[in-house]
């Protein structure tokens, strides 16, 4: 079953008791739910009171905010200001730094505020159907809709003229929030800090969204093994009374569909051109999964399925202690001997005819006996842009080395990886991606992630730069190389320099270490709003 785990319920319960503090030291007549709000907003338009809405995060307030909101006070009687509640706030990693509870008690102890409302949603639209204001009140950074990359500011002017209402604009002092919490309370390392600096007036941010606009006209393949990621959670319970184990109390569990199915889905959402080419096990058996699978990818991903004959679907049951997402211990069911030469050849014969329209080729290579020493042999010499992932993992560790690949266009391995290629467990990363990667592997494009530490990235002209890590807080790393090397391989692909691929994979990895499984997935807003946030 798909149920959050018992410490998402634990966590609403401490929210609950913040509220309930947060309150009642503010004005907690002022901090309304929608529902009540939309009838006190009632109650006074009908004595003739014209009603004034204000919308965001408002995560740090500042002076910016003060005038904001004494200015649009004045278009009427009452002010009333909405937040977006913490699981919507759409700025990256990290972000709220203050939970809603603490953000609507700040508003409301304005004196000149007259109500306070929580969102449950990404946009101000519940906000203006239950309060039906006046005047909805923007800043002026919002005047141009087109430079609104959320692209919700049209819809709710729509929306609040549709009512009666006016979409109008206050001209004051600005400051970014963003800004400020980026450089006085981000708990980034100092390297990660001196980094982003420096790029904060390169122009990066403009580059990558005109990248991410050349990404949607590709046409992208990507091939590898699904996996079925199930968690299974369970609470320990301590050692077993007459045996040498661990014993553990079952709660509950979910399964998600992962490995290359995960690729695919994290990446249309920045292109919608793409063709999943998969293994799944044989079509009769009972663990093959495929119709769990097809539920679970995006609708505007094809899918082409090989199936493995005698053999299930790789499905890796992980057994979690939920309330830290803690691993304890994994189960493979897999069979990855070589397929048989009939599935084989019927597999590059589909994959022949992907391989010659597609701008793009993204093999996730997880070494689960779907790509073979002729599958690489076709993949080098049919596509115009290759980008490899050949994962090391407990099923194949020192079998599945990237150098299986003589010549690509893009790697991307971890720091492990990297060292069992070149054989050299001590080798220093910048080496390792400068000089022994390149001597073994015809490929322009490298970078060796490495966790916390960042990634290591190098492009044509050889230099090394290392990248820090984005995000303060982990909350499972499955997946996360996988959405890194998704994103960072078609920044290549449409020109960008290696390091910023590897920029845009730290974003993209630094969402999805802060995901459970897979539960959901990178989206187009989400990357570019986190790009905006760290770069202010």
């Amino acid at each position: 079953m798909n149920e959050n785990p018992s410490s998402s319920r634990r966590m609403d319960s401490i929210r609950t008791t913040n509220a309930t503090s947060a309150s009642a030291s503010a004005a907690p007549s002022r901090i309304l739910d929608l529902e009540n709000l939309s009838r006190h907003c009632a109650a006074l338009q009908s004595n003739g009171k014209k009603i004034v809405l204000c919308h965001g995060v408002f995560d740090l307030l500042h002076v910016g905010h003060i005038r904001h909101l004494r200015a649009a006070k004045a278009f009427g009687d009452i002010l009333v200001v909405t937040i977006t509640d913490d699981p919507y706030v759409n700025k990256g990693p990290d972000r709220p730094a203050f939970p809603s509870e603490l953000r609507a008690e700040f508003l409301a102890s304005l004196e000149f505020v007259d109500y306070v409302g929580v969102v449950d949603d990404g946009s101000a639209l519940p906000a203006i159907r239950s309060v039906k204001p006046a005047f909805y009140v923007k800043g002026d950074e919002y005047a141009d809709a087109e430079s609104d990359i959320t692209g919700k500011i049209q819809i709710e002017q729509d929306l609040v003229n549709s009512l009666g209402g006016e979409l109008v604009f206050t001209h004051d002092i600005k400051f970014s929030s963003s800004n400020l919490l980026n450089k006085h309370f981000a708990a980034r390392d100092v390297a990660a800090k001196a980094y982003l600096e420096a790029k904060r007036d390169s122009g990066l941010e403009k580059r990558i969204a005109g990248y991410l606009e050349q990404i949607a006209k590709l046409k992208i393949v990507i091939i590898g093994e699904t996996i079925i990621d199930r968690y299974i959670y369970v609470a320990p319970m301590g050692k077993a009374a007459k045996e040498n184990i661990i014993a553990t109390l079952y709660r509950e569990e979910e399964k998600f569909a992962g490995g290359a199915v995960a690729a695919a889905n994290h990446l249309c959402s920045i292109c919608p051109n793409i063709e999943l080419v998969t293994m799944l096990g044989d079509g009769l058996s009972t663990d093959n999964f495929e119709g769990f699978v097809r539920e679970r990818l995006n609708s505007s991903v094809k899918m082409t399925v090989i199936h493995r004959p005698d053999g299930p679907t790789v499905q890796k049951t992980r057994f979690v202690e939920p309330t830290y997402v803690r691993k304890l211990f994994e189960v493979y069911h897999m069979d990855d001997h070589p397929l048989p030469r009939d599935a084989q050849d019927a597999f590059h014969l589909r994959l022949m005819a992907k391989l010659k329209d597609a701008d793009l080729i993204i093999v996730n290579d997880f070494g689960h006996g779907f790509i073979s020493p002729e599958t690489v042999e076709i993949l080098q010499s049919q596509s115009k842009f290759l980008a490899v992932n050949a994962q090391s993992n407990a099923g194949n560790v020192g079998y599945n080395l990237i150098n299986k690949y003589k010549k690509t266009n893009f790697i991307c391995i971890d720091a492990m990886e990297a060292q069992l290629a070149v054989h050299d467990k001590h080798a220093n990363l910048s080496d390792v991606v400068a000089k022994q990667l390149p001597a073994i592997i015809d490929c322009p494009n490298i970078v060796v992630t490495h966790g916390r530490a960042g990634c290591f990235a190098s492009g044509e002209d050889g230099n090394v730069v290392h990248i820090p890590a984005f995000n303060s807080t982990v909350v499972d790393t499955v997946g996360a190389g996988d959405a890194f090397f998704v994103i960072a391989a078609p920044m290549l692909a449409v020109g960008a320099d290696c390091e910023t691929a590897g920029f845009m994979g730290n974003v993209a990895g630094a969402i999805s270490v802060g995901i459970v499984g897979h539960r959901r997935y990178l989206n187009k807003l989400e990357i570019r709003r986190y790009v905006t946030t760290l770069l202010k």
